[in-house]
């Protein structure tokens, strides 16, 4: 089969492209630009363009499919001479489901939790060496690519982003998969950019849910009073199977979860990654694994790449850098951290990165969010928020938002470093909230402060 992709560089676009290479098809792509890790990954499979562009020459008749990435526009020369030739135009998901409709497919949804809780699936799964075809988000030990389909395996774990499909089709990705299983853990308002109201971002997710197969079944969180209503709200014929935070404990830095054999430490800590882990247990007894094999397994996870991931360690200080970004989800990290270094005193970083975080509208959203941190502090670039055509973003905008008179705000990349290097970090957790890089953060250069 021959398969081209418009905008390869995608760190979605990139790990199909290289499932389907792997698969044995036969794999082109174009991109205007494309950058590590997504380029090397390429490369290493010759997959990588000779040059970087678009060039609607290399549309061709023979082509059997074009998967079109959200990177590209809709006036692309590429899709546009693709339309002309009257070929067969996939979104990523949408190729994703006709590769695995013959499949049962596992599909995660939620505002947060999501690629933790795929994660930690296909980890429980890759412990007991299930083969299962998937599609994650993030980057997780043990795997060669985050995408992998085959023609032999039975099941597909798939996480199901809310986001757009593609520049022609306006739908959410994850109301093309039509699950066989689902599940759905937490909504909070997100991409205001495409759901302006938070009435209209609801709406998605009862959909998704209605989009489940007939006689399929959804887990759910019940400690979400939005999701809890939205599924006990479909009239969609499915299981519907509810799902809560289990029973643990925290003793001196470490997390026990309770178990019928007794309490069992387990590396990922916070309230929200128990309740995480309690929804991918229901998920991997769907798909066979039994209450034992799944503690077994998942006393080993250590987290999903770029989720509460420890950068630095002392033997009195720690720190951990996050890709929280949203509302909900800055405020259960920050929560998690403090609870787990009870003792320490907790400095919280948060940079204001997307589209959603620099809206003045939006902003009110983060009310209390970062409460639990001892000393709290918020960056954003002036400059991002020219890039992106929002309004400007006050100092006191975001000062009245938060609700925290002690809020440190810093607009400029080095007075950010700056104030970072000069904390003495001695009996300090430090968490650093972003899905960017405060302006040029060097980690590696954090990483000599402990």
């Amino acid at each position: 089969m021959n398969v081209h992709f418009i905008a390869i560089g995608g760190a979605a676009m990139h790990n199909l492209a290289i499932a389907l290479h792997n698969k044995g098809y036969n794999v082109t792509g174009s991109d205007d630009t494309i950058f590590d890790p997504s380029k090397s990954r390429l490369e290493a499979k010759g997959l990588l363009p000779e040059e970087f562009g678009w060039f609607p020459e290399k549309i061709i008749a023979d082509l059997d499919a074009i998967v079109l990435g959200m990177h590209a526009k809709a006036d692309n020369p590429e899709l546009l001479k693709a339309q002309e030739l009257g070929l067969k135009i996939y979104s990523y998901p949408e190729f994703l489901y006709e590769q695995s409709k013959d499949k049962t497919r596992v599909v995660i949804g939620g505002s947060h939790g999501k690629t933790t809780i795929t994660s930690m699936i296909l980890h429980v799964m890759h412990y007991h060496d299930r083969d299962v075809d998937y599609m994650v988000g993030a980057q997780l030990e043990g795997f060669d690519v985050m995408v992998k389909l085959t023609e032999d395996n039975d099941f597909i774990v798939l996480e199901g982003d809310e986001y757009l499909s593609s520049p022609i089709d306006r739908r959410p990705k994850f109301h093309l998969y039509k699950p066989n299983i689902a599940l759905l853990s937490g909504i909070a308002w997100d991409h205001i950019n495409v759901f302006p109201t938070y009435e209209n971002y609801v709406e998605q997710f009862s959909i998704f849910v209605d989009s489940i197969v007939r006689g399929g079944s959804i887990n759910y969180n019940e400690e979400d009073a939005e999701v809890k209503r939205v599924v006990e709200a479909s009239e969609n014929q499915i299981r519907k199977l509810p799902y809560q935070t289990p029973e643990y404990t925290v003793e001196d830095g470490e997390t026990l979860l309770e178990t019928p054999e007794g309490p069992m430490p387990i590396e990922v800590f916070g309230a929200h990654n128990l309740n995480n882990l309690a929804g991918a247990k229901w998920i991997c007894q769907h798909m066979g694994i039994d209450e034992d094999d799944f503690y077994e397994a998942i006393s080993t996870f250590k987290g999903a790449s770029k989720r509460l991931e420890k950068i630095a360690e002392s033997r009195t200080s720690v720190a951990y850098k996050d890709f929280a970004h949203s509302p909900s989800k800055v405020k259960a990290t920050t929560e998690a951290v403090k609870v787990q270094y009870q003792n320490k005193e907790l400095l919280a970083c948060l940079e204001l990165h997307t589209y959603s975080s620099l809206n003045a509208e939006f902003l009110k959203e983060y009310k209390g969010a970062l409460d639990a941190a001892d000393k709290a502090v918020v960056f954003y670039s002036p400059h991002a928020v020219e890039i992106k055509k929002l309004e400007e973003v006050s100092h006191q905008q975001i000062a009245d938002a938060f609700e925290r008179d002690d809020l440190i705000i810093y607009t400029n990349p080095q007075d950010f470093k700056d104030f970072l290097f000069s904390q003495n970090f001695e009996n300090k957790a430090l968490l650093l909230m972003s899905s960017g890089n405060y302006g040029g953060l060097d980690f590696d250069e954090v990483k000599g402060l402990f």
